[in-house]
């Protein structure tokens, strides 16, 4: 008789773990499924994939299928062991060979999931059924649509339609976070029902903001005098502006925490606001004679707090 490799059937290693072996099955039994597949052996291809399957993807089955296949090759001709018929008991009352055993063997393992279900296509029965492949995707959005909510035309591919979706992505959501749109993946098989599309958001790149879960650092100039005298200064934010009050003596890097201003998650975050200070050019004679004078009644020498 001749050996079936379902492993090659599957195009998987004998090593496979039992989702690589349902991964590798589910998508190659929608490329040949009948009702899709323009491939002329697509309903006996179906069949061989579902055979493959059945006894792949049952622990049992496959443990016995290993142990019988070993140092085989498919399509290879073959006679099983004189002893094998009396390992295995498939119900069939003993007196078979251990050949016929062997052929029991694929038979009772070769019931494909689509033939229990009711038969696929011209196999007979009822329709075979599968729920569609969900489809995972990112979508990239600005900081800003976080704070008030937006929306976001796509277009992707589910099975064989090209197709247009309008998505809100609403208030609050943060990065990492997928978005899901029931019914929007890959169509079903025998009017099984389409999968899942998933959205995780991700952020465009802003060289002013920085994101940490809810959390957002905002870099601000300010001022020399600002910093060193304190002031009240007006800061543009995601949210809109803010009064804000700079401590006297303030330093670049200092942080100022307004709580409750970050993304408004179902935890808000809080808004951090990284002070820069920046410093005027001298490019004029005034501003000049203005450092030349803090640098004779300051005395200051920023190099002595090294090491301080």
């Amino acid at each position: 008789m001749e050996y079936k490799d379902y492993y090659q059937i599957l195009g998987v290693e004998r090593t496979a773990s039992a989702d690589d072996i349902k991964k590798a099955y589910r998508k190659l039994v929608r490329q040949y499924h009948p009702d899709v597949s323009k491939h002329k052996d697509a309903t006996e291809k179906t069949k061989e994939l579902n055979e493959a399957y059945d006894v792949l993807g049952d622990a049992e089955k496959r443990a016995a299928y290993d142990g019988l296949g070993q140092g085989r090759r498919h399509g290879q001709d073959f006679q099983p062991p004189p002893d094998w018929g009396q390992q295995y008991d498939f119900g069939g009352g003993g007196g078979g060979s251990a050949e016929d055993i062997f052929a029991d063997l694929f038979a009772h393992m070769g019931r494909g999931r689509g033939q229990r279900a009711g038969g696929m296509g011209g196999m007979g029965g009822g329709a075979f059924q599968m729920r569609g492949e969900d489809i995972h995707a990112a979508i990239s959005i600005d900081l800003r649509d976080a704070y008030q909510g937006a929306t976001r035309t796509i277009s992707l591919r589910a099975g064989q339609q090209e197709k247009t979706l309008s998505v809100n992505i609403p208030k609050g959501v943060t990065p990492g976070q997928q978005l899901r749109l029931a019914g929007q993946g890959h169509p079903g098989m025998g009017g099984a029902g389409a999968g899942d599309l998933y959205l995780e958001i991700q952020f465009n790149p802003d060289a002013r903001f920085r994101v940490e879960g809810a959390s957002v650092y905002q870099n601000v100039p300010v001022a020399p005098w600002e910093a060193a005298l304190g002031a009240s200064i007006s800061v543009p934010t995601p949210s809109g502006a803010v009064e804000v009050t700079v401590p006297p003596g303030s330093q670049s890097g200092r942080k100022l925490r307004l709580k409750g201003r970050g993304i408004p998650s179902s935890q808000p975050g809080d808004l951090y606001l990284i002070l820069d200070v920046v410093l005027p050019p001298a490019t004029s004679e005034r501003a000049r004679e203005l450092y030349e004078q803090m640098a004779r009644d300051l005395a200051f020498n920023p190099r002595e707090r090294i090491g301080a």
